[in-house]
């Protein structure tokens, strides 16, 4: 499970004296531990992989934005800070789908949902994000939806 990764990869971080490796490991475990108190009162809790899975790409997607403001601000040092948690952060993700992969997966579900239009995105992506939604980056996967689609 990824949580207990994360939660090694912490103990080993302490040891070790690596501080910046740590501070990120220990966001990484506040954010999950909101997500989980979020889900307290939800009448269905997604499995444990999906959901850390949800925190570490939201997590990433925040700092490359970050990064991104950062660098049209001329702050590079605050940029490389990102982009170390980036690093931390995506070392606990699953591995992606390639490109290639996620054109063929999109083609397969257009194909099995009938999708002819952008107007039958929504079904794709649905199941798009059913099936391999811990694999992706659904904000680039929603723009090779969009141009199967037109």
């Amino acid at each position: 499970m990824i949580r207990d990764q994360i939660k090694a990869a912490q103990t080993a971080a302490m040891k070790g004296g690596d501080k910046e490796r740590l501070a990120a490991v220990r966001l990484i475990l506040a954010k999950i531990k909101d997500r989980d108190i979020e889900l307290r009162t939800a009448k269905q809790v997604p499995e444990d992989d999906a959901l850390v899975t949800e925190v570490l790409q939201k997590m990433v997607k925040q700092r490359r934005e970050s990064i991104a403001m950062y660098e049209q601000g001329g702050r590079a040092e605050l940029a490389a800070k990102e982009q170390a948690e980036v690093d931390v952060i995506e070392g606990f993700l699953p591995a992606q789908m390639s490109e290639a992969e996620t054109a063929a997966a999109i083609e397969a579900i257009k194909a099995e949902v009938g999708a002819e239009s952008v107007k039958d995105m929504g079904k794709v992506m649905a199941v798009l994000k059913e099936r391999h939604g811990t694999q992706l980056d659904m904000s680039k996967a929603s723009g090779l939806v969009k141009a199967v689609l037109s």
